[in-house]
Protein backbone atom coordinates (compact mmCIF):
# COMPACT_ATOMS: atom_id res chain seq x y z
CA UNK A 1 0.00 0.00 0.00
CA UNK A 2 2.74 2.75 0.65
CA UNK A 3 4.78 1.53 -2.18
CA UNK A 4 2.00 2.16 -4.34
CA UNK A 5 1.10 6.03 -2.66
CA UNK A 6 5.18 6.41 -3.08
CA UNK A 7 5.23 5.94 -6.59
CA UNK A 8 2.95 8.13 -7.17
CA UNK A 9 3.51 11.48 -8.24
CA UNK A 10 3.32 14.30 -5.88
CA UNK A 11 0.13 15.68 -7.58
CA UNK A 12 -1.83 12.54 -8.04
CA UNK A 13 -0.51 12.36 -4.02
CA UNK A 14 -1.99 15.40 -2.64
CA UNK A 15 -5.25 14.43 -4.59
CA UNK A 16 -4.89 10.95 -2.57
CA UNK A 17 -5.08 13.55 0.58
CA UNK A 18 -7.58 15.17 -0.19
CA UNK A 19 -10.03 12.91 -0.59
CA UNK A 20 -9.04 11.11 2.18
CA UNK A 21 -9.83 14.51 4.40
CA UNK A 22 -13.02 14.70 2.68
CA UNK A 23 -14.42 11.70 3.11
CA UNK A 24 -13.39 12.09 6.96
CA UNK A 25 -15.35 15.43 6.72
CA UNK A 26 -18.61 14.78 4.41
CA UNK A 27 -18.76 11.01 4.14
CA UNK A 28 -20.01 11.22 1.02
CA UNK A 29 -18.38 12.02 -2.50
CA UNK A 30 -20.86 12.25 -5.15
CA UNK A 31 -20.48 11.33 -9.15
CA UNK A 32 -21.96 14.22 -9.68
CA UNK A 33 -23.01 17.08 -8.06
CA UNK A 34 -24.79 20.66 -8.45
CA UNK A 35 -23.52 23.90 -10.30
CA UNK A 36 -25.36 26.97 -9.56
CA UNK A 37 -23.44 28.84 -12.07
CA UNK A 38 -24.51 26.81 -14.88
CA UNK A 39 -27.73 25.25 -13.28
CA UNK A 40 -26.60 21.86 -13.93
CA UNK A 41 -25.31 18.47 -12.44
CA UNK A 42 -21.78 18.11 -13.33
CA UNK A 43 -18.84 15.75 -12.83
CA UNK A 44 -17.12 15.41 -9.78
CA UNK A 45 -13.76 15.73 -10.28
CA UNK A 46 -13.41 14.36 -6.54
CA UNK A 47 -15.31 11.36 -7.55
CA UNK A 48 -13.04 10.51 -10.30
CA UNK A 49 -10.09 10.61 -8.17
CA UNK A 50 -11.14 8.22 -5.19
CA UNK A 51 -12.65 5.98 -8.01
CA UNK A 52 -8.44 6.06 -9.42
CA UNK A 53 -7.30 5.00 -6.49
CA UNK A 54 -10.34 3.17 -4.97
CA UNK A 55 -8.39 -0.41 -3.69
CA UNK A 56 -5.87 1.63 -2.10
CA UNK A 57 -8.16 4.07 -0.32
CA UNK A 58 -10.21 0.80 0.97
CA UNK A 59 -6.75 -0.46 2.22
CA UNK A 60 -6.01 2.73 3.96
CA UNK A 61 -9.26 3.05 5.75
CA UNK A 62 -9.13 -0.40 6.29
CA UNK A 63 -6.47 -0.12 8.52
CA UNK A 64 -8.61 2.01 11.02
CA UNK A 65 -11.79 -0.35 10.67
CA UNK A 66 -13.84 1.70 8.45
CA UNK A 67 -15.26 0.49 5.14
CA UNK A 68 -15.05 2.08 1.66
CA UNK A 69 -18.15 1.59 0.13
CA UNK A 70 -18.81 2.29 -3.58
CA UNK A 71 -22.55 1.93 -5.86
CA UNK A 72 -21.66 2.39 -9.39
CA UNK A 73 -25.93 2.25 -9.48
CA UNK A 74 -26.48 5.54 -7.30
CA UNK A 75 -23.25 7.38 -8.07
CA UNK A 76 -21.89 7.41 -4.46
CA UNK A 77 -18.59 6.58 -2.94
CA UNK A 78 -18.54 6.73 1.15
CA UNK A 79 -17.71 5.49 4.00
CA UNK A 80 -19.34 3.37 6.93
CA UNK A 81 -17.78 2.01 9.97
CA UNK A 82 -17.74 2.81 14.13
CA UNK A 83 -14.44 4.19 13.62
CA UNK A 84 -16.26 7.02 11.56
CA UNK A 85 -16.97 9.96 13.87
CA UNK A 86 -20.29 11.16 12.71
CA UNK A 87 -22.00 14.36 14.15
CA UNK A 88 -24.81 13.77 16.28
CA UNK A 89 -28.00 15.92 14.73
CA UNK A 90 -30.19 17.94 16.02
CA UNK A 91 -34.34 17.42 16.71
CA UNK A 92 -34.81 18.85 13.15
CA UNK A 93 -32.45 18.10 11.06
CA UNK A 94 -32.83 14.08 12.27
CA UNK A 95 -36.58 14.58 11.31
CA UNK A 96 -35.85 16.44 7.83
CA UNK A 97 -33.10 13.80 6.71
CA UNK A 98 -36.23 10.96 7.33
CA UNK A 99 -38.97 13.29 5.34
CA UNK A 100 -36.45 13.73 2.84
CA UNK A 101 -36.20 9.65 2.47
CA UNK A 102 -39.49 9.16 1.72
CA UNK A 103 -39.71 12.56 -0.47
CA UNK A 104 -36.82 11.05 -2.55
CA UNK A 105 -38.15 7.34 -2.36
CA UNK A 106 -41.68 8.89 -3.36
CA UNK A 107 -40.36 11.01 -6.44
CA UNK A 108 -38.16 8.75 -7.71
CA UNK A 109 -40.76 5.79 -8.30
CA UNK A 110 -42.32 8.13 -11.30
CA UNK A 111 -38.62 9.17 -12.37
CA UNK A 112 -37.66 8.06 -15.14
CA UNK A 113 -33.48 7.79 -15.03
CA UNK A 114 -32.19 10.59 -12.57
CA UNK A 115 -31.25 9.61 -9.43
CA UNK A 116 -31.27 13.10 -8.29
CA UNK A 117 -34.47 14.31 -7.06
CA UNK A 118 -35.86 18.41 -6.57
CA UNK A 119 -37.88 18.81 -3.25
CA UNK A 120 -39.21 21.92 -1.97
CA UNK A 121 -39.35 23.36 1.43
CA UNK A 122 -43.02 23.12 1.38
CA UNK A 123 -43.36 19.55 0.36
CA UNK A 124 -41.08 19.27 3.54
CA UNK A 125 -42.78 20.73 5.92
CA UNK A 126 -46.29 19.76 4.38
CA UNK A 127 -45.20 15.61 4.79
CA UNK A 128 -43.55 17.05 8.36
CA UNK A 129 -47.52 18.00 9.27
CA UNK A 130 -48.98 14.87 7.84
CA UNK A 131 -47.28 12.72 9.82
CA UNK A 132 -47.31 14.87 12.94
CA UNK A 133 -43.65 15.14 13.88
CA UNK A 134 -43.35 18.88 14.68
CA UNK A 135 -45.26 20.51 17.35
CA UNK A 136 -45.08 23.68 15.81
CA UNK A 137 -43.33 25.79 13.06
CA UNK A 138 -39.55 26.23 13.40
CA UNK A 139 -37.30 29.74 13.29
CA UNK A 140 -36.12 30.83 9.97
CA UNK A 141 -32.29 30.33 11.63
CA UNK A 142 -32.83 26.82 12.95
CA UNK A 143 -34.13 25.55 9.30
CA UNK A 144 -31.55 27.45 7.70
CA UNK A 145 -28.60 25.82 10.18
CA UNK A 146 -30.18 22.54 9.23
CA UNK A 147 -30.32 22.55 5.64
CA UNK A 148 -26.82 23.70 5.96
CA UNK A 149 -26.16 20.72 7.90
CA UNK A 150 -27.40 18.13 5.46
CA UNK A 151 -25.85 20.26 2.78
CA UNK A 152 -22.43 19.67 4.47
CA UNK A 153 -23.03 15.78 4.45
CA UNK A 154 -23.81 16.10 0.82
CA UNK A 155 -27.49 14.93 1.13
CA UNK A 156 -29.00 18.17 -0.28
CA UNK A 157 -27.82 21.12 -2.45
CA UNK A 158 -30.05 24.29 -1.86
CA UNK A 159 -30.86 25.80 -5.36
CA UNK A 160 -32.08 29.10 -3.92
CA UNK A 161 -31.00 31.30 -1.62
CA UNK A 162 -31.28 30.65 2.10
CA UNK A 163 -31.64 34.16 3.20
CA UNK A 164 -34.94 34.36 1.11
CA UNK A 165 -36.16 30.82 2.56
CA UNK A 166 -40.04 29.83 2.11
CA UNK A 167 -41.93 27.39 1.33
CA UNK A 168 -41.09 27.23 -2.97
CA UNK A 169 -37.08 27.24 -1.88
CA UNK A 170 -35.92 24.74 -3.78
CA UNK A 171 -33.26 21.95 -3.29
CA UNK A 172 -31.78 19.07 -4.88
CA UNK A 173 -31.37 15.54 -2.49
CA UNK A 174 -28.84 13.51 -4.08
CA UNK A 175 -28.80 10.14 -4.43
CA UNK A 176 -26.97 9.83 -1.45
CA UNK A 177 -30.12 9.63 1.35
CA UNK A 178 -30.27 6.12 -0.35
CA UNK A 179 -27.21 5.23 1.98
CA UNK A 180 -29.32 6.40 4.82
CA UNK A 181 -31.79 4.63 5.64
CA UNK A 182 -34.63 2.01 4.11
CA UNK A 183 -37.76 3.53 3.63
CA UNK A 184 -39.77 1.25 5.98
CA UNK A 185 -37.30 2.21 8.85
CA UNK A 186 -37.76 5.93 7.67
CA UNK A 187 -41.36 5.64 8.27
CA UNK A 188 -40.91 3.39 11.25
CA UNK A 189 -38.79 6.18 12.79
CA UNK A 190 -41.03 9.43 11.96
CA UNK A 191 -43.91 7.52 13.66
CA UNK A 192 -41.92 7.27 16.94
CA UNK A 193 -41.59 10.91 16.33
CA UNK A 194 -45.32 11.44 15.95
CA UNK A 195 -45.97 9.59 18.88
CA UNK A 196 -43.96 11.26 20.97
CA UNK A 197 -45.50 14.69 19.76
CA UNK A 198 -48.74 13.47 20.25
CA UNK A 199 -47.95 12.41 24.09
CA UNK A 200 -46.23 15.99 24.65
CA UNK A 201 -49.74 17.60 23.62
CA UNK A 202 -51.68 16.02 26.37
CA UNK A 203 -49.28 16.83 29.05
CA UNK A 204 -50.49 19.83 30.92
CA UNK A 205 -46.93 20.71 32.56
CA UNK A 206 -43.62 20.15 31.42
CA UNK A 207 -40.92 20.08 34.29
CA UNK A 208 -37.12 18.50 34.52
CA UNK A 209 -38.25 15.21 34.72
CA UNK A 210 -40.44 15.09 31.16
CA UNK A 211 -37.77 17.13 29.65
CA UNK A 212 -35.36 14.70 30.80
CA UNK A 213 -37.29 12.06 29.30
CA UNK A 214 -37.82 13.86 25.53
CA UNK A 215 -33.86 14.26 25.84
CA UNK A 216 -33.41 10.12 25.89
CA UNK A 217 -35.88 9.59 23.69
CA UNK A 218 -34.01 11.55 20.83
CA UNK A 219 -30.79 9.75 21.82
CA UNK A 220 -32.86 6.33 21.40
CA UNK A 221 -33.74 7.16 17.83
CA UNK A 222 -30.58 8.53 17.03
CA UNK A 223 -29.14 5.37 18.19
CA UNK A 224 -31.29 3.64 16.00
CA UNK A 225 -31.36 5.78 12.88
CA UNK A 226 -27.12 4.26 13.32
CA UNK A 227 -27.65 0.96 14.05
CA UNK A 228 -30.33 0.78 10.73
CA UNK A 229 -26.84 2.56 8.79
CA UNK A 230 -24.30 0.28 9.92
CA UNK A 231 -26.85 -2.88 9.28
CA UNK A 232 -27.69 -1.76 6.09
CA UNK A 233 -24.00 -1.06 5.13
CA UNK A 234 -23.25 -4.40 6.23
CA UNK A 235 -26.31 -5.71 4.05
CA UNK A 236 -24.33 -4.27 0.90
CA UNK A 237 -21.51 -5.70 1.90
CA UNK A 238 -22.62 -8.92 1.96
CA UNK A 239 -24.57 -8.36 -1.50
CA UNK A 240 -21.10 -6.97 -3.04
CA UNK A 241 -19.60 -10.47 -1.56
Amino acid sequence: MIEYYDQLPQEEQEQIEHVIALLLRQTYILEHKYEKRTGRLIYNRDFRIANKHLEFLRSYFGIAGITLMDSSQMGVIYIQGEAVLGEKLPKLATIYLLVLKLLYEEKMATASTSVNVIVTLGEISGKAGDMRVLRGLSSVTEIRRTIALLKKYQIVEPLDVLDELNENTRMVVYPSIHAVLVSADATKLLESFSDECEAETHESTVDTAADQKTGEWEEQVEEEIQEQMEEEARGREEAEL
